[in-house]
């Protein structure tokens, strides 16, 4: 298996577009004094706390496999989310706190015309890094920048929200809404939060690979039990970008070890074509022998997302 690229410049990205948000949409928020703008400024913090979390998980990540981690470091990905994952929470519980505070106490908007020109700025710094992110994150089958780049694509919808509920509070005077607006982004980055959490335990847990992901292999499989193949005991697992599969392989017992080895090579090269930076491990075993088949409640021919 060829090494997969750094995609750290791409972390550097994410950094840069972070603090440039903050910067734009602090701005916005010290020109109008919209809670629903401090709330959505807060969220680029935790844009920005992430991305530097993720830079250095993909550092440890990329390093290769060691006498101490001989499967290699790719886990570590899934600290970058959980970290993100709950940081997101605890600024929905700032969010909301404003928020209830705002609506007990209304405050009239100032500049709301130039805070949402330099908010709508800000989204699409954001909109813009986001794309780049997850078109590398699908190529690389990246969790840090597919994480990353989903949690910029919901600061954008939420920066969108928050300057319609702007608007509206200008065109009506109605100064509840920018409250109310800030309550429904708290609730919004909590799914946002809690989704990113449960990813992370799943991958810490070796949650299997999505569902159409082995069914495709079991499809390749397929192809060999038409030639007289056996398999059973087929197992995935995600570790941050590496996929892992092992699979048991029921040959004639009558071959010889060179022409079964020759079987599985040819085997994991296919597999490997449906699983880039993937690690496949075979294990031959005779047709014919009743104990080639005690193991088969290993099976695991569903994905675990």
């Amino acid at each position: 298996m060829s090494s997969a690229p750094s995609l750290q410049r791409y972390a550097w990205l994410s950094i840069g577009a972070a603090a440039a948000t903050i910067a734009l949409k602090g701005l916005a928020w010290w020109l109008t004094g919209s809670v629903g703008l401090l709330s959505d400024a807060l969220e680029s913090f935790v844009n920005l706390a992430g991305a530097l979390m993720a830079l250095w998980m993909m550092w440890l990540a990329e390093k290769p496999a060691d006498e101490a981690h001989a499967w290699g470091h790719g886990k570590a990905e899934y600290f970058s989310s959980a970290f993100e994952g709950s940081l997101i929470l605890v600024a929905a519980c700032g969010i909301g706190v404003s928020a209830v505070q705002r609506l007990l106490a209304p405050k009239d908007l100032e500049s709301v015309g130039v805070g949402l020109l330099v908010s709508a700025g800000a989204s699409l710094i954001n909109f813009g890094t986001a794309r780049v992110l997850l078109s590398v994150a699908q190529k690389h089958h990246s969790v840090i920048l597919e994480a990353d780049a989903q949690h910029l694509l919901t600061d954008v919808w939420t920066s969108v929200g928050v300057m319609v509920g702007l608007g509206l509070v200008w065109l009506s005077g109605w100064r509840w809404l920018d409250p109310v607006v800030a309550l429904a982004v708290a609730v919004n980055i909590v799914v946002t939060g809690w989704r990113l959490m449960k990813r992370s335990a799943d991958g810490l847990m070796d949650g299997a690979l999505p569902a159409e992901t082995v069914q495709k292999l079991d499809a390749l499989l397929d192809g060999w039990r038409a030639k007289g193949l056996g398999f059973h005991a087929l197992r995935t697992r995600q570790a941050g970008s590496r996929a892992f599969v092992t699979v048991h392989v029921l040959v004639p017992g009558h071959w010889t070890v060179q022409k079964g080895h020759d079987v599985a090579e040819q085997l994991e090269v296919e597999l490997l074509s449906v699983l880039p930076n993937g690690h496949v491990t075979t294990h031959l075993e005779p047709l014919e022998d009743p104990a080639s088949l005690l193991d088969e409640g290993l099976d695991r021919k569903t994905g675990g997302r």
